[in-house]
């Protein structure tokens, strides 16, 4: 095996690692946004500050437009929006196929 070839594996590895790194986060974000809707739909306040804020926006803004991909295709269920659950499937299959594709 040549010197090449063991750096072309090994920056392989690394960006299927970062892709599988950047799947990761976006899985906790969309978890987060949920929980954070979840909290405004049973009532709870949050009460205002520049940081919660600022949380808030980065979230919506973040995961929204992913978010909004699905909802087009799938109507909420009365008060069940199954468009999030659907969202992370969707996210880990895809990330799952990116990184095997990338490893080689």
């Amino acid at each position: 095996m040549s010197l090449a070839t063991v750096v072309l594996a090994t920056a392989r590895d690394q960006v299927a690692d970062f892709i599988e790194a950047l799947v990761l986060v976006y899985f906790i974000l969309i978890i987060a946004y949920i929980l954070l809707s979840l909290l405004r739909t049973a009532g709870v306040r949050i009460p205002y500050n520049a940081a919660t804020n600022a949380v808030e926006t980065f979230l919506r803004d973040a995961v929204e437009p992913y978010l909004g991909l699905f909802r087009r295709f799938i109507p909420p269920l009365g008060p069940l929006d199954l468009s999030p659950i659907v969202a992370i499937l969707v996210l880990n299959v895809v990330g799952s196929l990116v990184v095997r594709l990338v490893q080689g």
